[in-house]
Protein backbone atom coordinates (compact mmCIF):
# COMPACT_ATOMS: atom_id res chain seq x y z
CA UNK A 1 0.00 0.00 0.00
CA UNK A 2 1.32 3.43 -0.95
CA UNK A 3 1.18 5.88 1.96
CA UNK A 4 0.22 8.56 -0.54
CA UNK A 5 -3.23 6.96 -0.34
CA UNK A 6 -3.44 7.46 3.39
CA UNK A 7 -6.26 9.94 3.33
CA UNK A 8 -9.09 9.79 5.79
CA UNK A 9 -7.05 11.41 8.57
CA UNK A 10 -8.78 13.82 10.91
CA UNK A 11 -8.53 17.36 9.61
CA UNK A 12 -8.52 20.68 11.39
CA UNK A 13 -9.93 24.14 10.94
CA UNK A 14 -7.60 26.31 8.94
CA UNK A 15 -7.01 29.68 10.67
CA UNK A 16 -7.17 32.87 8.66
CA UNK A 17 -3.44 33.39 9.22
CA UNK A 18 -2.80 30.63 6.68
CA UNK A 19 -4.24 32.86 3.99
CA UNK A 20 -1.44 35.40 4.28
CA UNK A 21 1.42 32.97 4.42
CA UNK A 22 3.28 33.23 1.14
CA UNK A 23 3.26 30.35 -1.31
CA UNK A 24 6.83 29.21 -1.84
CA UNK A 25 8.19 29.61 -5.34
CA UNK A 26 10.11 26.49 -6.23
CA UNK A 27 13.34 26.70 -8.19
CA UNK A 28 13.35 23.00 -9.08
CA UNK A 29 13.38 22.28 -12.80
CA UNK A 30 11.57 18.97 -13.15
CA UNK A 31 12.81 18.69 -16.74
CA UNK A 32 16.49 18.94 -15.79
CA UNK A 33 19.07 16.17 -15.90
CA UNK A 34 19.82 16.66 -12.20
CA UNK A 35 16.14 16.14 -11.30
CA UNK A 36 16.04 12.97 -13.41
CA UNK A 37 19.19 11.65 -11.75
CA UNK A 38 17.93 12.47 -8.25
CA UNK A 39 14.66 10.70 -9.04
CA UNK A 40 16.40 7.60 -10.39
CA UNK A 41 18.66 7.43 -7.31
CA UNK A 42 15.80 7.90 -4.86
CA UNK A 43 13.45 5.45 -6.56
CA UNK A 44 16.21 2.84 -6.55
CA UNK A 45 16.29 3.14 -2.76
CA UNK A 46 12.49 2.95 -2.58
CA UNK A 47 12.55 -0.16 -4.76
CA UNK A 48 15.05 -1.73 -2.37
CA UNK A 49 12.70 -1.03 0.55
CA UNK A 50 9.67 -2.45 -1.28
CA UNK A 51 11.55 -5.57 -2.31
CA UNK A 52 12.50 -6.23 1.32
CA UNK A 53 8.91 -5.76 2.45
CA UNK A 54 7.84 -8.18 -0.29
CA UNK A 55 10.51 -10.65 0.86
CA UNK A 56 8.89 -10.85 4.30
CA UNK A 57 5.41 -11.30 2.81
CA UNK A 58 6.66 -14.00 0.43
CA UNK A 59 8.42 -15.87 3.24
CA UNK A 60 5.21 -15.85 5.28
CA UNK A 61 3.17 -16.99 2.30
CA UNK A 62 5.31 -20.13 2.02
CA UNK A 63 3.43 -21.43 5.06
CA UNK A 64 0.09 -21.02 3.29
CA UNK A 65 -0.51 -24.82 2.99
CA UNK A 66 -0.30 -25.15 6.78
CA UNK A 67 -2.83 -22.37 7.32
CA UNK A 68 -5.13 -23.84 4.68
CA UNK A 69 -4.93 -27.30 6.23
CA UNK A 70 -5.98 -25.89 9.61
CA UNK A 71 -8.75 -23.79 8.08
CA UNK A 72 -6.96 -20.59 9.09
CA UNK A 73 -6.48 -17.19 7.53
CA UNK A 74 -2.90 -16.10 6.89
CA UNK A 75 -1.50 -13.32 9.14
CA UNK A 76 -2.00 -10.66 6.45
CA UNK A 77 -5.52 -11.88 5.77
CA UNK A 78 -6.26 -11.60 9.49
CA UNK A 79 -5.03 -8.01 9.46
CA UNK A 80 -7.16 -7.15 6.43
CA UNK A 81 -10.27 -8.72 8.00
CA UNK A 82 -9.74 -6.79 11.26
CA UNK A 83 -9.23 -3.33 9.77
CA UNK A 84 -11.89 -1.00 8.40
CA UNK A 85 -11.65 -1.21 4.60
CA UNK A 86 -10.52 1.90 2.79
CA UNK A 87 -9.12 3.65 5.87
CA UNK A 88 -5.42 4.27 6.46
CA UNK A 89 -3.08 1.83 8.15
CA UNK A 90 0.34 3.16 9.12
CA UNK A 91 2.86 0.34 9.39
CA UNK A 92 5.55 0.73 12.06
CA UNK A 93 9.07 -0.73 12.32
CA UNK A 94 8.79 -2.35 8.88
CA UNK A 95 12.57 -2.91 8.65
CA UNK A 96 13.01 -4.23 12.21
CA UNK A 97 15.60 -7.03 12.49
CA UNK A 98 16.94 -6.58 8.95
CA UNK A 99 20.66 -7.51 9.01
CA UNK A 100 20.38 -8.35 12.72
CA UNK A 101 19.48 -12.02 13.08
CA UNK A 102 20.85 -12.72 9.61
CA UNK A 103 23.61 -10.34 8.40
CA UNK A 104 23.36 -11.51 4.79
CA UNK A 105 21.58 -8.73 2.85
CA UNK A 106 20.52 -11.19 0.16
CA UNK A 107 18.38 -13.32 2.47
CA UNK A 108 17.85 -11.31 5.68
CA UNK A 109 14.14 -10.81 6.38
CA UNK A 110 12.78 -7.57 7.89
CA UNK A 111 9.81 -7.25 10.21
CA UNK A 112 10.93 -9.35 13.20
CA UNK A 113 8.05 -11.82 12.58
CA UNK A 114 5.50 -9.14 13.51
CA UNK A 115 3.14 -7.01 11.41
CA UNK A 116 2.53 -3.83 13.37
CA UNK A 117 0.83 -0.52 12.84
CA UNK A 118 -1.91 1.96 13.67
CA UNK A 119 -5.23 1.55 11.90
CA UNK A 120 -8.97 1.77 12.32
CA UNK A 121 -11.04 -1.02 13.85
CA UNK A 122 -14.80 -0.35 13.94
CA UNK A 123 -14.03 3.34 13.52
CA UNK A 124 -11.55 3.43 16.43
CA UNK A 125 -7.89 4.25 15.92
CA UNK A 126 -5.99 1.26 17.39
CA UNK A 127 -2.52 -0.18 17.73
CA UNK A 128 -2.67 -3.49 15.86
CA UNK A 129 -0.08 -6.20 16.54
CA UNK A 130 -0.14 -9.34 14.38
CA UNK A 131 2.15 -12.30 15.03
CA UNK A 132 3.45 -13.39 11.62
CA UNK A 133 3.15 -17.12 12.22
CA UNK A 134 4.19 -17.73 8.62
CA UNK A 135 7.80 -16.87 9.54
CA UNK A 136 9.48 -19.28 11.93
CA UNK A 137 6.05 -20.07 13.42
CA UNK A 138 5.96 -16.52 14.81
CA UNK A 139 8.86 -17.22 17.19
CA UNK A 140 10.30 -14.06 18.73
CA UNK A 141 13.91 -12.93 18.71
CA UNK A 142 15.54 -9.90 20.32
CA UNK A 143 14.17 -7.38 17.84
CA UNK A 144 10.71 -8.97 18.05
CA UNK A 145 10.74 -8.11 21.75
CA UNK A 146 11.99 -4.59 21.01
CA UNK A 147 9.28 -4.13 18.39
CA UNK A 148 6.63 -5.28 20.85
CA UNK A 149 7.96 -2.88 23.48
CA UNK A 150 7.95 -0.05 20.94
CA UNK A 151 4.33 -0.83 20.08
CA UNK A 152 3.33 -0.77 23.74
CA UNK A 153 5.14 2.52 24.36
CA UNK A 154 3.43 4.20 21.41
CA UNK A 155 0.03 2.84 22.43
CA UNK A 156 0.52 4.19 25.96
CA UNK A 157 1.64 7.62 24.76
CA UNK A 158 -1.03 7.95 22.07
CA UNK A 159 -3.83 6.38 24.18
CA UNK A 160 -4.64 3.62 21.69
CA UNK A 161 -6.49 0.35 22.30
CA UNK A 162 -4.08 -2.53 21.75
CA UNK A 163 -5.38 -5.33 19.51
CA UNK A 164 -3.16 -8.42 19.37
CA UNK A 165 -3.71 -11.26 16.89
CA UNK A 166 -1.79 -14.10 18.54
CA UNK A 167 -0.15 -17.16 17.07
CA UNK A 168 3.43 -17.56 18.20
CA UNK A 169 5.82 -20.33 19.11
CA UNK A 170 7.18 -18.05 21.85
CA UNK A 171 10.87 -17.23 22.09
CA UNK A 172 13.18 -18.60 19.41
CA UNK A 173 15.29 -20.87 21.61
CA UNK A 174 17.85 -21.36 18.84
CA UNK A 175 18.74 -17.68 19.34
CA UNK A 176 18.24 -17.64 23.10
CA UNK A 177 20.15 -15.12 25.16
CA UNK A 178 19.53 -14.24 28.77
CA UNK A 179 18.87 -10.68 27.62
CA UNK A 180 16.02 -11.91 25.41
CA UNK A 181 14.36 -13.52 28.41
CA UNK A 182 14.94 -10.54 30.70
CA UNK A 183 13.75 -7.93 28.20
CA UNK A 184 10.81 -10.11 27.23
CA UNK A 185 9.39 -9.49 30.69
CA UNK A 186 8.92 -5.90 29.60
CA UNK A 187 6.11 -7.07 27.32
CA UNK A 188 4.22 -8.42 30.33
CA UNK A 189 4.85 -5.22 32.27
CA UNK A 190 3.77 -3.15 29.27
CA UNK A 191 0.48 -4.99 28.84
CA UNK A 192 -0.23 -4.54 32.56
CA UNK A 193 0.51 -0.83 32.29
CA UNK A 194 -1.72 -0.45 29.24
CA UNK A 195 -4.65 -1.96 31.10
CA UNK A 196 -4.00 0.12 34.21
CA UNK A 197 -3.79 3.29 32.12
CA UNK A 198 -7.21 2.61 30.65
CA UNK A 199 -5.99 1.36 27.26
CA UNK A 200 -7.95 -1.84 26.56
CA UNK A 201 -5.91 -4.87 25.50
CA UNK A 202 -7.86 -7.17 23.16
CA UNK A 203 -6.41 -10.51 22.06
CA UNK A 204 -7.57 -12.94 19.41
CA UNK A 205 -6.06 -16.37 20.07
CA UNK A 206 -5.70 -17.74 16.53
CA UNK A 207 -3.13 -20.42 17.28
CA UNK A 208 -0.67 -21.56 19.90
CA UNK A 209 0.59 -19.15 22.54
CA UNK A 210 2.94 -21.15 24.72
CA UNK A 211 5.32 -20.70 27.63
CA UNK A 212 5.83 -16.97 28.30
CA UNK A 213 3.55 -16.23 25.37
CA UNK A 214 0.64 -17.68 27.34
CA UNK A 215 0.74 -14.66 29.60
CA UNK A 216 -0.08 -12.38 26.68
CA UNK A 217 -3.74 -13.44 26.66
CA UNK A 218 -3.55 -13.73 30.42
CA UNK A 219 -2.65 -10.03 30.64
CA UNK A 220 -5.38 -8.98 28.20
CA UNK A 221 -8.69 -7.36 29.09
CA UNK A 222 -10.61 -9.35 26.48
CA UNK A 223 -9.68 -12.68 24.88
CA UNK A 224 -11.35 -14.25 21.86
CA UNK A 225 -10.32 -17.88 21.34
CA UNK A 226 -10.66 -19.72 18.03
CA UNK A 227 -12.01 -23.27 18.34
CA UNK A 228 -9.63 -26.05 17.42
CA UNK A 229 -6.60 -23.84 16.80
CA UNK A 230 -6.41 -21.28 19.59
CA UNK A 231 -4.26 -22.48 22.50
CA UNK A 232 -2.58 -20.95 25.52
CA UNK A 233 -0.45 -23.14 27.77
CA UNK A 234 2.64 -22.80 29.90
CA UNK A 235 3.95 -26.08 28.51
CA UNK A 236 2.85 -28.23 25.59
CA UNK A 237 2.22 -31.96 25.78
CA UNK A 238 5.80 -32.91 24.90
CA UNK A 239 7.35 -30.70 27.57
CA UNK A 240 4.82 -31.80 30.19
CA UNK A 241 5.66 -35.45 29.55
CA UNK A 242 9.39 -34.75 29.63
CA UNK A 243 9.13 -32.72 32.84
CA UNK A 244 6.52 -34.66 34.81
CA UNK A 245 5.85 -37.92 33.02
CA UNK A 246 2.20 -36.97 32.52
CA UNK A 247 0.71 -37.86 29.15
CA UNK A 248 -1.73 -35.18 28.02
CA UNK A 249 -3.20 -33.64 24.90
CA UNK A 250 -2.52 -30.03 23.92
CA UNK A 251 -6.25 -29.32 23.72
CA UNK A 252 -6.72 -30.46 27.31
CA UNK A 253 -3.76 -28.43 28.49
CA UNK A 254 -4.65 -25.16 26.78
CA UNK A 255 -7.28 -25.36 24.05
CA UNK A 256 -9.58 -22.39 23.52
CA UNK A 257 -12.62 -24.52 24.39
CA UNK A 258 -11.08 -25.56 27.70
CA UNK A 259 -10.22 -21.98 28.59
CA UNK A 260 -13.74 -20.81 27.69
CA UNK A 261 -15.35 -23.47 29.91
CA UNK A 262 -12.86 -24.23 32.69
CA UNK A 263 -10.29 -21.49 33.38
CA UNK A 264 -12.18 -18.41 32.22
CA UNK A 265 -9.17 -17.21 30.23
CA UNK A 266 -11.33 -16.91 27.10
CA UNK A 267 -14.37 -14.62 27.13
CA UNK A 268 -15.62 -15.30 23.61
CA UNK A 269 -15.30 -18.55 21.65
CA UNK A 270 -15.11 -18.17 17.87
CA UNK A 271 -15.85 -20.77 15.22
CA UNK A 272 -12.89 -19.77 13.04
CA UNK A 273 -10.45 -16.92 12.38
CA UNK A 274 -12.95 -14.77 10.50
CA UNK A 275 -15.52 -15.15 13.28
CA UNK A 276 -12.89 -14.29 15.89
CA UNK A 277 -12.00 -11.10 14.06
CA UNK A 278 -15.66 -10.19 13.73
CA UNK A 279 -16.01 -10.56 17.51
CA UNK A 280 -12.88 -8.44 18.03
CA UNK A 281 -14.39 -5.67 15.92
CA UNK A 282 -17.58 -5.89 18.00
CA UNK A 283 -15.55 -5.65 21.21
CA UNK A 284 -13.76 -2.52 19.98
CA UNK A 285 -17.06 -1.01 18.86
CA UNK A 286 -18.48 -1.65 22.32
CA UNK A 287 -15.68 0.11 24.19
CA UNK A 288 -17.55 3.41 24.11
CA UNK A 289 -14.35 5.07 22.87
CA UNK A 290 -15.10 8.75 22.60
CA UNK A 291 -14.61 10.46 19.27
CA UNK A 292 -11.81 12.97 19.77
CA UNK A 293 -11.38 13.86 16.11
CA UNK A 294 -12.25 17.27 14.75
CA UNK A 295 -14.79 17.40 11.93
CA UNK A 296 -13.31 17.15 8.47
CA UNK A 297 -12.78 20.48 6.75
CA UNK A 298 -11.42 21.52 3.40
CA UNK A 299 -7.75 22.42 2.97
CA UNK A 300 -5.47 23.01 0.02
CA UNK A 301 -3.08 20.35 -1.23
CA UNK A 302 0.51 21.46 -1.77
CA UNK A 303 1.05 23.65 -4.82
CA UNK A 304 3.85 21.27 -5.75
CA UNK A 305 3.07 17.57 -6.06
CA UNK A 306 4.47 15.29 -3.34
CA UNK A 307 5.44 12.95 -6.17
CA UNK A 308 8.21 15.45 -6.94
CA UNK A 309 9.96 14.57 -3.68
CA UNK A 310 11.53 11.64 -5.51
CA UNK A 311 13.43 14.07 -7.74
CA UNK A 312 13.49 17.44 -6.02
CA UNK A 313 15.58 16.11 -3.12
CA UNK A 314 18.97 14.49 -3.78
CA UNK A 315 19.40 10.95 -2.48
CA UNK A 316 23.04 11.81 -1.67
CA UNK A 317 23.26 13.96 1.47
CA UNK A 318 26.48 15.51 0.17
CA UNK A 319 24.48 17.37 -2.48
CA UNK A 320 23.02 20.54 -0.90
CA UNK A 321 19.42 21.64 -1.33
CA UNK A 322 17.03 24.14 0.20
CA UNK A 323 14.86 22.48 2.85
CA UNK A 324 12.05 24.84 1.86
CA UNK A 325 11.75 22.83 -1.37
CA UNK A 326 10.92 19.77 0.71
CA UNK A 327 8.54 21.68 3.00
CA UNK A 328 6.71 23.18 0.02
CA UNK A 329 5.78 19.67 -1.08
CA UNK A 330 4.44 18.75 2.36
CA UNK A 331 2.36 21.72 3.51
CA UNK A 332 -1.05 23.06 2.57
CA UNK A 333 -0.93 25.31 -0.46
CA UNK A 334 2.91 25.23 -0.24
CA UNK A 335 2.46 28.30 1.99
CA UNK A 336 5.32 29.02 4.37
CA UNK A 337 6.11 31.71 6.90
CA UNK A 338 9.89 31.93 7.36
CA UNK A 339 11.03 32.71 10.92
CA UNK A 340 14.20 34.89 11.00
CA UNK A 341 15.29 33.81 7.50
CA UNK A 342 18.36 36.06 7.48
CA UNK A 343 19.68 34.97 10.89
CA UNK A 344 21.37 31.58 11.17
CA UNK A 345 20.16 30.79 7.65
CA UNK A 346 21.49 27.21 7.59
CA UNK A 347 18.78 26.25 10.08
CA UNK A 348 15.36 26.86 8.54
CA UNK A 349 12.40 27.57 10.86
CA UNK A 350 9.01 27.63 9.18
CA UNK A 351 5.35 27.93 10.11
CA UNK A 352 2.74 26.25 7.93
CA UNK A 353 -0.24 23.88 7.99
CA UNK A 354 -0.42 20.20 7.15
CA UNK A 355 -3.95 18.94 6.45
CA UNK A 356 -5.27 21.99 8.24
CA UNK A 357 -3.13 21.47 11.37
CA UNK A 358 -0.77 24.36 12.28
CA UNK A 359 2.83 23.14 12.51
CA UNK A 360 6.29 24.47 13.11
CA UNK A 361 9.01 22.98 10.91
CA UNK A 362 12.74 22.81 11.60
CA UNK A 363 14.94 21.88 8.65
CA UNK A 364 18.64 21.90 7.89
CA UNK A 365 20.38 23.60 4.99
CA UNK A 366 23.75 22.49 6.35
CA UNK A 367 25.61 22.23 9.65
CA UNK A 368 24.13 24.03 12.66
CA UNK A 369 26.05 27.13 13.76
CA UNK A 370 25.61 29.19 16.97
CA UNK A 371 23.14 31.59 15.36
CA UNK A 372 21.10 28.71 13.96
CA UNK A 373 20.98 27.00 17.35
CA UNK A 374 19.92 30.24 19.02
CA UNK A 375 17.19 30.80 16.45
CA UNK A 376 15.97 27.22 16.84
CA UNK A 377 15.78 27.59 20.61
CA UNK A 378 13.64 30.73 20.29
CA UNK A 379 11.44 29.10 17.64
CA UNK A 380 10.89 25.92 19.66
CA UNK A 381 9.89 27.93 22.71
CA UNK A 382 7.30 29.99 20.84
CA UNK A 383 5.89 26.85 19.21
CA UNK A 384 5.59 25.27 22.65
CA UNK A 385 3.98 28.43 23.99
CA UNK A 386 1.40 28.33 21.18
CA UNK A 387 0.76 24.59 21.53
CA UNK A 388 1.90 24.01 17.94
CA UNK A 389 3.33 20.59 16.96
CA UNK A 390 6.87 20.61 15.61
CA UNK A 391 8.15 18.68 12.58
CA UNK A 392 11.89 18.02 12.37
CA UNK A 393 13.31 17.46 8.87
CA UNK A 394 16.84 16.28 9.52
CA UNK A 395 19.67 16.74 7.02
CA UNK A 396 22.74 17.95 8.88
CA UNK A 397 26.30 16.80 9.41
CA UNK A 398 26.17 18.23 12.95
CA UNK A 399 27.11 21.31 14.92
CA UNK A 400 29.93 23.49 13.58
CA UNK A 401 33.45 23.04 14.94
CA UNK A 402 36.54 25.22 14.82
CA UNK A 403 38.06 28.08 16.78
CA UNK A 404 35.59 30.73 15.65
CA UNK A 405 32.57 28.57 16.49
CA UNK A 406 33.94 27.42 19.83
CA UNK A 407 34.60 31.05 20.81
CA UNK A 408 31.10 32.00 19.61
CA UNK A 409 29.63 29.61 22.17
CA UNK A 410 28.73 26.60 20.02
CA UNK A 411 28.57 24.31 23.06
CA UNK A 412 26.35 26.70 25.00
CA UNK A 413 23.99 27.50 22.14
CA UNK A 414 23.81 23.92 20.89
CA UNK A 415 23.04 22.75 24.40
CA UNK A 416 20.17 25.17 24.86
CA UNK A 417 18.70 24.02 21.53
CA UNK A 418 18.85 20.44 22.79
CA UNK A 419 17.27 21.55 26.07
CA UNK A 420 14.41 23.28 24.29
CA UNK A 421 13.80 20.39 21.88
CA UNK A 422 13.95 17.69 24.56
CA UNK A 423 11.47 19.40 26.84
CA UNK A 424 8.86 20.37 24.26
CA UNK A 425 5.35 19.62 25.52
CA UNK A 426 3.82 19.62 22.05
CA UNK A 427 3.85 16.68 19.63
CA UNK A 428 7.22 16.06 18.00
CA UNK A 429 7.45 14.27 14.64
CA UNK A 430 10.89 13.64 13.22
CA UNK A 431 11.93 12.57 9.73
CA UNK A 432 15.44 11.68 8.61
CA UNK A 433 15.73 12.94 5.02
CA UNK A 434 19.50 12.91 4.48
CA UNK A 435 22.43 13.20 6.87
CA UNK A 436 21.76 12.96 10.59
CA UNK A 437 25.18 12.95 12.20
CA UNK A 438 26.69 13.63 15.58
CA UNK A 439 25.02 16.00 18.01
CA UNK A 440 23.09 17.39 15.05
CA UNK A 441 20.98 14.25 15.27
CA UNK A 442 20.36 15.07 18.92
CA UNK A 443 19.38 18.68 18.32
CA UNK A 444 17.02 17.62 15.52
CA UNK A 445 15.07 15.20 17.73
CA UNK A 446 16.85 11.96 16.95
CA UNK A 447 16.24 8.48 18.31
CA UNK A 448 16.94 9.23 21.99
CA UNK A 449 14.79 12.35 22.34
CA UNK A 450 11.22 11.18 22.69
CA UNK A 451 9.67 11.94 19.32
CA UNK A 452 6.03 10.92 19.15
CA UNK A 453 6.88 9.50 15.74
CA UNK A 454 10.23 9.13 13.99
CA UNK A 455 10.59 7.86 10.42
CA UNK A 456 13.41 7.64 7.92
CA UNK A 457 13.70 7.91 4.18
CA UNK A 458 15.62 5.01 2.61
CA UNK A 459 18.49 7.27 1.50
CA UNK A 460 19.17 8.72 4.97
CA UNK A 461 22.47 8.28 6.79
CA UNK A 462 22.56 8.29 10.58
CA UNK A 463 25.51 8.00 12.95
CA UNK A 464 28.24 9.78 14.84
CA UNK A 465 29.75 11.03 11.56
CA UNK A 466 30.03 10.14 7.87
CA UNK A 467 32.54 7.57 6.68
CA UNK A 468 34.69 10.10 4.80
CA UNK A 469 34.83 12.36 7.86
CA UNK A 470 35.76 9.46 10.15
CA UNK A 471 38.46 8.25 7.76
CA UNK A 472 39.92 11.74 7.38
CA UNK A 473 39.90 12.25 11.15
CA UNK A 474 41.83 9.04 11.75
CA UNK A 475 44.20 9.85 8.88
CA UNK A 476 45.05 13.18 10.49
CA UNK A 477 45.64 11.42 13.82
CA UNK A 478 47.97 8.94 12.13
CA UNK A 479 49.92 11.67 10.35
CA UNK A 480 50.33 13.70 13.52
CA UNK A 481 51.44 10.63 15.44
CA UNK A 482 54.03 9.80 12.76
CA UNK A 483 55.31 13.39 12.72
CA UNK A 484 55.61 13.42 16.51
CA UNK A 485 57.64 10.19 16.42
CA UNK A 486 59.71 11.33 13.46
CA UNK A 487 58.83 8.36 11.29
CA UNK A 488 57.60 8.30 7.68
CA UNK A 489 53.96 7.59 6.89
CA UNK A 490 53.22 4.30 5.16
CA UNK A 491 50.87 5.74 2.53
CA UNK A 492 49.62 2.38 1.24
CA UNK A 493 48.78 1.19 4.71
CA UNK A 494 47.14 4.50 5.56
CA UNK A 495 45.01 4.40 2.41
CA UNK A 496 43.86 0.86 3.25
CA UNK A 497 43.02 1.94 6.81
CA UNK A 498 41.06 4.96 5.55
CA UNK A 499 39.04 2.86 3.11
CA UNK A 500 38.22 0.35 5.83
CA UNK A 501 37.13 3.04 8.30
CA UNK A 502 34.95 4.77 5.70
CA UNK A 503 33.26 1.50 4.76
CA UNK A 504 32.73 0.58 8.42
CA UNK A 505 31.09 3.88 9.31
CA UNK A 506 29.00 4.16 6.14
CA UNK A 507 27.68 0.60 6.42
CA UNK A 508 26.41 1.34 9.94
CA UNK A 509 25.01 4.73 8.93
CA UNK A 510 22.91 3.29 6.09
CA UNK A 511 19.17 3.68 6.73
CA UNK A 512 18.50 -0.02 6.15
CA UNK A 513 21.08 -0.92 8.80
CA UNK A 514 19.84 1.61 11.35
CA UNK A 515 16.16 0.92 10.71
CA UNK A 516 16.83 -2.80 11.12
CA UNK A 517 18.10 -1.94 14.59
CA UNK A 518 14.96 0.09 15.25
CA UNK A 519 16.66 3.46 15.53
CA UNK A 520 13.49 4.85 13.97
CA UNK A 521 9.84 3.78 13.86
CA UNK A 522 9.89 2.78 10.23
CA UNK A 523 11.11 3.52 6.71
CA UNK A 524 8.81 5.32 4.29
CA UNK A 525 8.72 6.35 0.65
CA UNK A 526 9.59 10.09 0.54
CA UNK A 527 6.50 10.68 -1.60
CA UNK A 528 4.31 9.46 1.27
CA UNK A 529 5.75 11.92 3.80
CA UNK A 530 2.79 14.32 3.82
CA UNK A 531 0.24 11.53 4.31
CA UNK A 532 2.30 9.90 7.06
CA UNK A 533 2.91 13.17 8.91
CA UNK A 534 -0.78 14.11 8.62
CA UNK A 535 -1.82 10.74 10.03
CA UNK A 536 0.64 11.11 12.92
CA UNK A 537 -0.51 14.64 13.70
CA UNK A 538 -4.11 13.44 13.89
CA UNK A 539 -3.07 10.54 16.15
CA UNK A 540 -1.25 12.91 18.52
CA UNK A 541 -4.12 15.38 18.58
CA UNK A 542 -6.66 12.69 19.42
CA UNK A 543 -4.44 11.40 22.23
CA UNK A 544 -4.12 14.80 23.82
CA UNK A 545 -7.88 15.29 23.77
CA UNK A 546 -8.81 11.84 25.10
CA UNK A 547 -9.62 11.15 28.73
CA UNK A 548 -9.02 7.59 29.90
CA UNK A 549 -10.26 5.80 33.01
CA UNK A 550 -7.14 4.45 34.70
CA UNK A 551 -7.12 2.19 37.73
CA UNK A 552 -4.46 1.02 40.13
CA UNK A 553 -3.46 -2.31 38.66
CA UNK A 554 -5.23 -3.13 35.39
CA UNK A 555 -8.08 -5.53 34.81
CA UNK A 556 -7.81 -8.71 36.86
CA UNK A 557 -9.27 -11.85 35.28
CA UNK A 558 -12.11 -13.71 36.98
Amino acid sequence: MRWSRLWGCDFYDQPDEDMWMKAFQSRINTASDSYAQNRADMLAQVDRMRSLEARAAAKSEQRRPVFDKRGQLSPRERLAALLDPGLPFLELYNMASYLVDDPDPEISIPGASIILGIGYVAGVRCMVFVDDAGINAGAMTGKSVDKALGAIDIALKQKLPFVHLVESAGADLTRYTVELWAHGGGMFAGLARLSAAGNPVITVLHGASTAGGAYQPGLSDYVIGVKGNGMAMLAGAALVQAATGEIAEDADLGGAEMHAEVTGLVEYLAEDDAHGLEIARDVVAGLGWQNCADPAVAYDPPKYDSEELAGAIPADYRKPYDMRELAARLVDGSRLRDFKPGYGPALVCLQAHIMGQPVGILGNNGPIDPDGATKATHFLQVMDQAGTPVIFLGNTTGYMVGTAYERAGMIKHGSKMIQAMTNLRVPKISLYTGASFGAGNYGMCGHAFGADFLFTWPNAMTGVMGGEQAALTMEQVARRTAARKGIPVDEARLAKQSAGIAAHFDSQSDAFFTSGRMLDMGMIDPRDSRAVIGFCLATCREARRRDLNPNAFGVGRA
